[in-house]
């Protein structure tokens, strides 16, 4: 792949689209009724009544009862719905080159009036689906079947444009407002984005070129944001080549981010893996993660307008991470955390090929606090730091920010690490006048690489203790005889919550 080269999904599949009833000579109002389709694995298709206006080119789908027959398509999901469409009953078209934008938002217009009988899911079948922001529905779900492909449009007249988030207070791109992400939600309760690893491919060059000419007026687009909303699963599908961050759930409770592959190109610009923001009980697991940016970055607001937000990000589970990221870190604390981080809970990660392995990033003016993190099981081949943590990393929204408003950093745990091919054990800097305390390591083991450094332990402003730690920390973190570094013994809600079976 060349530098700057989009990542490109290495399956896919079409299907046959049920052709409409036309007639090119009347603008009347006719009724047809659709063909029978059967589904790939046998399923018999349904016949939906298609109300058809031609002269305007609309259709309008009937939904129909989801299957409970024992060869329906079936999927975890933390809800199922009572009634199903496909995309291809309202008209879309996967071919990749027709707009589906208009089709979309139709199609979760029609559906949310279920959202008080039982929810509904949209199906979208394989094929190739280009289409343009769009709102998701409570009590919804939307399903991409194997094969499916959804495409981001390159068409910028199609992208809402939409305020700062209150807790930043500009544009992380451009001082002012920002695109609506692909695939968006807002105030919503009980919404499921999965499938059977169909891909959603956001086509991202066409930003990143405009980022490094510096041509951006607005904050580039996410892949997926969920804000001020309870009850989201996002999983089993492959995510490609988002504009900016991938997964941006902000403002926003009980998550579960599950099976997810995404990819950008290493070289792409701030393509964050997921980023839980402002967030309460978060669940994050089994995700295999490649990009250009942090895989997991969690965050909480910028500065002043963090702070005055006041929304933290806590109780949140990260498990069973594989990440690759040659300039970044396996997850990342900050460097916006200005409502606060804190009960972060982390274990069995894989890292290869990155900067780091989680690192802590604050700065004077961001004022809260990053205390009570866990770490626990790593295992980390070839990168710079296996510990870093920064108190002067990143800028500020604006000149108005508190130099008086310090972080608070501690309580920061890591046991049972293995890495291989190592350039520098740590580098721990915290803030003048105001250190990371707390500070707890055992049982880690680094191996170093041909390229080490001499000095392996570059320590200033922090204070803690070790135990079984090769090679031997700085003195500011001392061996403190035998112990384990604690990790929480109790269950966070979040991580009882249950998968149902659900059919197509």
């Amino acid at each position: 792949m060349m530098k700057g080269e989009e990542v490109t999904p290495t399956k896919n599949t079409e299907r046959t689209q049920t052709e409409s009833a036309k007639d090119e000579g009347e603008a009347a109002l006719t009724i047809a009724m659709a063909k029978t389709s059967k589904r790939r694995n046998g399923v018999t298709g349904v016949i939906s009544l298609i109300l058809i206006l031609v002269s305007q080119n609309v259709k309008v789908a009937e939904c129909r009862v989801a299957s409970g027959a024992s060869n329906a398509i079936q999927y975890p999901a933390i809800n199922c719905r009572k009634h199903s469409a496909l995309l291809t009953e309202f008209g879309g078209v996967g071919d990749g080159k027709t707009s589906n934008t208009r089709v979309f938002r139709n199609a979760i217009s029609k559906l949310s009036q279920y959202a008080s009988d039982g929810g509904a899911q949209l199906v979208v079948p394989p094929g190739k689906w280009l289409t343009g922001p769009f709102n998701l529905t409570s009590h919804f779900t939307l399903f991409l079947e194997y094969g499916a492909v959804l495409l981001a449009s390159q068409d910028e007249s199609e992208w809402p444009q939409l305020p700062v988030l209150p807790s930043y207070g500009r544009g992380r791109d451009a001082p002012a407002g920002r695109f609506s992400s692909l695939i968006f939600g807002t105030n919503l309760v009980d919404v499921v984005i999965t499938g059977q690893n169909g891909t959603i491919d956001g086509q991202g060059l066409y930003w990143w070129n405009k980022f490094h000419m510096k041509q951006l007026t607005l904050t580039r687009p996410y892949l997926i944001e969920i804000m001020y909303s309870s009850q989201i699963q996002i999983s089993n599908l492959t995510l490609l080549n988002s504009p900016s961050w991938f997964v941006h759930p902000i403002y926003s409770s009980n998550i579960i981010i599950k099976g997810l592959t995404i990819m950008a190109p290493v070289t792409s610009p701030n393509t964050d893996g997921i980023d839980p923001d402002s967030c309460t009980s978060t669940r994050i697991e089994d995700c295999y993660i490649v990009s250009g940016d942090d895989c997991i970055a969690v965050k909480s607001g910028w500065d002043e307008y963090g702070i005055k937000f006041g929304m933290p990000t806590q109780h949140l589970v990260i498990r069973r991470i594989t990440c690759i990221s040659p300039d970044s870190a396996m997850i990342a604390l900050g460097s916006e955390m200005s409502g606060g981080i804190q009960d972060v809970r982390a274990e069995d990660l894989t890292a290869i090929n990155t900067e780091s392995a989680v690192r802590i990033k604050t700065a004077v003016g961001r004022g809260a606090y990053v205390k009570n993190i866990f770490v626990k099981g790593m295992n980390l081949n070839t990168m710079k730091y296996v510990f870093w943590m920064d108190g002067s990393y990143g800028d500020h929204p604006d000149p108005h920010y508190n130099p008086r408003a310090l972080p608070l950093i501690t309580g920061i745990s890591y046991s049972n690490v293995i890495a291989k091919n190592v350039t520098k054990s740590a580098r721990l800097a915290g803030i003048s006048g105001d250190p990371f305390t707390e500070i707890c390591m055992s049982n880690v083991s680094i191996q170093l690489s041909a390229q080490q450094k001499k000095l392996q332990w570059n320590c200033s402003n922090v204070a803690g203790v070790t135990s079984r730690v090769i090679p031997y920390p700085c003195p500011l973190l001392p061996e403190k005889g035998n112990f384990d570094c604690p990790f929480p013994n109790d269950i966070l809600p979040i991580e009882n919550v249950q998968f149902r079976t659900c059919n197509l």
